[in-house]
């Protein structure tokens, strides 16, 4: 299986791999340093990526403490492929603990970040920046300016978001359309079958305002990989992130064990592992233009490039569908097609376009 599939990021011209491989664990400082891989580790990663034909490559200058950023660039230059790669790298989060102007989503910081993260990844410019997350008191037209600026210089080619309200990317997007500013092309968010909240405002947002939806821990954190036991005590017992240090804070209640038990059962049906059904599941959802995923050695990575390979059949879609959906609750109940089929249709069939309205072009070869 290869990944020399390629797809339009939002409502851009750049082409993208369906997979983009997720660079977190590429050094072994900082945060992420209990997962991390040594340079030699990390090469035989990258390799096994781009040999597949893989082009869109993930990384933050937050990533193990640069160290990520660093490794990307020697790699990147050793295999003399720059101008192949989306390479795309995020800012906000602090690179200098007690400077107040050393993180969040100022234009000070990120232009700040930006320069860092190039002189580090080896480059002058890079395909998509990103903000890693929403800081909650940057002014958005701030950052809107400091985006179209950056662009202007040449130093990225593409915006983006990551991890922001609904809202926020909405404004974002809409406040650069309506004053010419480099637009927003992609949003990256965490999104798996264990994790669907992004489906009530953000995907269809995103495909009202042409952003690309790339969804981080298809796994979430391995779990859907099915290697963690119920564990009465602690939640779950296992060897991986989740049982670590510094793993991630969340409950696992009864509908996600149910849910392992239904992606075990169509992984057993298609004859593949519960970790590609997850990752298959997640890279083909609406609105999504690329799922990132991470692997700690090149099998693993090989084994997720393999779960593009067959289709979902609409009866086991939709089983992973029932057992995953989390009912709509509040005022998102009214946006149902129960809801709007009873009251605001009163049982008239009514649909936005017919189908075929708008076929997708395919330029294969």
């Amino acid at each position: 299986m290869a990944l020399d599939d390629y797809y339009l990021l939002g409502r851009s011209g750049l082409r993208v791999s369906r997979l983009a491989l997720g660079t977190m664990n590429f050094g072994q400082a900082g945060f992420h340093a209990p997962y991390g891989k040594t340079e030699d580790e990390a090469r035989a990663i990258f390799r096994a990526y781009i040999d597949a034909g893989g082009n869109f490559i993930d990384t933050a200058d937050f990533y193990t403490a640069g160290e990520s950023e660093r490794i990307l660039g020697r790699l990147i230059a050793e295999a003399g492929i720059r101008e192949r790669m989306v390479l795309t790298t995020k800012a906000t989060n602090s690179v200098d603990s007690g400077d107040p102007n050393a993180g969040g989503n100022s234009r000070k910081h990120l232009i700040r970040a930006l320069d860092e993260s190039l002189r580090r990844l080896g480059t002058d410019y890079v395909d998509l920046f990103l903000l890693h997350t929403w800081d909650r008191i940057t002014p958005i037209d701030e950052v809107l300016r400091t985006f179209d600026d950056l662009a202007r210089a040449g130093k990225i080619r593409y915006a983006g978001l990551s991890d922001v309200p609904a809202w926020y990317a909405a404004r974002a997007q809409t406040l650069a359309d309506a004053h010419s500013l480099t637009p927003m092309v992609s949003l990256q968010l965490p999104y798996s079958l264990a994790e669907r909240t992004i489906e009530t405002e953000h995907i269809p947002m995103a495909q009202q305002l042409g952003l690309g939806i790339t969804a981080w821990s298809p796994l979430a954190s391995g779990f859907l990989t099915g290697k963690y036991q119920r564990d009465d005590a602690q939640g779950l017992a296992g060897e991986g992130r989740l049982t670590g240090d510094g793993s991630p804070a969340r409950t696992w209640g009864d509908r996600h064990w149910d849910l392992l038990n239904t992606v075990k059962d169509v992984a057993d049906k298609l004859g593949v592992t519960m970790a590609q059904v997850a990752v298959n599941w997640a890279a083909t959802q609406p609105g999504v233009a690329s799922a990132i995923v991470g692997a700690s050695r090149p099998e693993q990575l090989r084994s997720s490039i393999e779960a593009l390979g067959f289709e979902l059949p609409t009866e086991l879609r939709a089983a992973l569908n029932d057992a995953s959906t989390v009912a709509p609750e509040s005022i998102y109940r009214m946006f149902t097609p129960e809801y709007q089929g009873w009251l605001v249709n009163a049982g008239a069939k009514v649909a936005d376009k017919p189908a075929g309205y708008r076929p997708p072009v395919v330029n294969w070869r």
